[in-house]
């Protein structure tokens, strides 16, 4: 969670897109050596990056801009508008529908990765679908138990939509199963307040390499 200053500066940014150290210090009110000090935890959180700029001869010097995960900082109203549609939608379409149709997506995009996938050891496809799962904004983690693989998901970024709308929760499992063209068991549900969601994929001993 950043300070005060540290979201005057963040909204600097998000305002004029960079600004040198000098620029902040001008913009935020504080001395130049303050605004180094919040930027160093701003980038140690993946909230800033620095950009090294070039202007004529001279030394290069830096300027700061968002990174992605600090333009999300900023609240949106994306959430609204997703749940406002799928009570639309689910107030047209039949609930086997619903299911169709968010089983449809999970489908989608699982093949975009499956003959990447299906090429792969057991071993190397799981750890692939754990970096696949983190660009769809999963926080995951894998975990060998005797036969079995236990994938953790430390972080949902449906978990929100989820409590209104469980269909939802089709998604990942769908993404999950459809990619490794394994059956998967979800054995825990953050949504039904464990501390996290958890899947369980069952492979023969011989697949799995030391």
């Amino acid at each position: 969670m950043t300070s005060g200053t540290r979201d005057t500066i963040l909204r600097a940014l998000r305002v004029h897109d960079k600004c040198t150290v000098k620029e902040l210090a001008e913009k935020v009110g504080i001395s130049p050596v303050s605004v180094r000090h919040h930027l160093t935890h701003l980038q140690a959180d993946g909230l800033v990056h620095a950009k090294e700029v070039r202007r004529g001869v001279g030394r290069p010097h830096h300027v700061f801009l968002l990174t992605d995960v600090g333009r999300e900082h900023f609240p949106s109203r994306y959430f609204r508008l997703i749940n406002r549609l799928l009570r639309e939608l689910k107030g047209t379409l039949s609930d086997e529908m619903v299911t169709e149709l968010f089983t449809a997506i999970a489908d989608s995009l699982a093949e975009r990765y499956a003959e990447e996938l299906k090429l792969l050891p057991i071993n190397e496809r799981l750890q692939r679908l754990i970096e696949l799962l983190a660009e769809e904004g999963f926080d995951s983690e894998l975990e060998l138990q005797g036969d079995r693989f236990i994938i953790r998901e430390l972080c949902c970024p449906y978990f929100k939509l989820a409590q209104e709308h469980p269909e939802v929760c089709i998604l990942d499992y769908g993404f999950i199963a459809k990619s490794l063209s394994l059956p998967i068991e979800r054995v825990t549900s953050l949504r039904q307040g464990d501390p996290h969601c958890a899947f369980s994929v069952s492979v023969e001993q011989e697949e799995i390499s030391p």
